[in-house]
């Protein structure tokens, strides 16, 4: 995990645009260079930890140092010690565990040098394969929240997974 730089800006436009990537994030398949030029201009000058504000780090692959996917992490102003992470794969990269350890890496990095007190994720419910991911890795799913979220043009149901310090030392 790193901080991303301009020569992964085509290979991250590449799996957000994909439909099927867009479809329950937060863009849509026409995120574009322009769109990734401003999210790297505006990622730049947030400092990793900032209360209230949202980072994100480029996901590589160690072996070949290929840009897989991104892990957004959102260090939350209104809770101290509270982080909502998320994480975006491309499709050609899911379904083989890098998913798990990058977030089981970031969560125990958040508990052990940062001072964490609670890490959550939320998702939409039809996004099985999140939800699958999640428990995985030893987060609770602590709330669903039926029809309770107006997402592009539609009611859904979020979500909510957490896991607390104390159980991920004795987990």
């Amino acid at each position: 995990m790193r901080r991303f730089e301009r020569d992964d800006l085509p290979v991250m436009v590449a799996y957000r645009s994909h439909p099927e990537v867009a479809r329950l994030q937060s863009w849509t398949p026409e995120w574009s260079m322009v769109d990734a030029e401003e999210f790297l201009r505006r990622d730049r000058v947030i400092a990793l930890g900032t209360r209230g504000a949202w980072t994100q780090v480029a996901l590589e692959e160690r072996s070949t140092g290929t840009v897989v996917g991104d892990l957004a992490l959102h260090f939350l102003a209104t809770q101290p010690h509270t982080v909502e992470l998320g994480i975006t794969l491309a499709p050609a990269h899911q379904r083989r565990g890098l998913g798990s350890e990058a977030l089981r890496g970031v969560i125990t990095w958040l508990f052990e040098q940062h001072g964490a007190h609670r890490v959550l994720a939320q998702t939409d419910a039809r996004n099985a394969s999140m939800r699958r991911l999640l428990d995985r890795v030893g987060l609770r799913q602590e709330a669903e929240l039926r029809e309770a979220d107006w997402w592009k043009g539609e009611w859904t149901t979020l979500c909510i997974y957490a896991v607390l310090a104390r159980e991920w030392a004795t987990g």
